[in-house]
């Protein structure tokens, strides 16, 4: 289950002056050459439908929306991008593990069974 970015736990506060502190949360993307990624094939909770998963991630939501674009063009398939991981449509596991290698994530790997 995923917090809301925007909660901090507080409900009210009686106080006229509170005010709320936001956390400015720097998320730097790791070079290509640092990244771990893991390519997974799964099942659960698509209906019986297969996709692949890239797990490890870590950089900014605009990085990971522009690699899973580009690996969907790549596949020619479907797919989305949330929470870190990269989702294609279909057994790709081939294809994106090529394309992470080519382009400098040295570190990728296939996962899982």
């Amino acid at each position: 289950m995923s917090k809301n970015k925007h909660s901090n736990g507080l409900v009210y506060s009686t106080d006229p002056n509170f005010k709320i502190e936001e956390e400015n949360e720097i998320v730097e993307t790791l070079a290509p050459n640092l990244q771990k990624l893991r390519v997974w094939l799964d099942t659960k909770h698509r209906g019986g439908k297969v996709a692949t998963l890239v797990t490890g991630f870590i950089g900014t939501d605009t990085d990971l929306q522009t690699i899973a674009k580009t690996l969907k063009n790549t596949c020619g398939t479907g797919g989305s991008a949330k929470d870190g991981e990269i989702i294609i449509q279909g057994d790709n596991r081939e294809k994106i593990l090529q394309w992470l290698l080519k382009n400098g994530y040295i570190n990728s790997k296939k996962a899982g069974g």
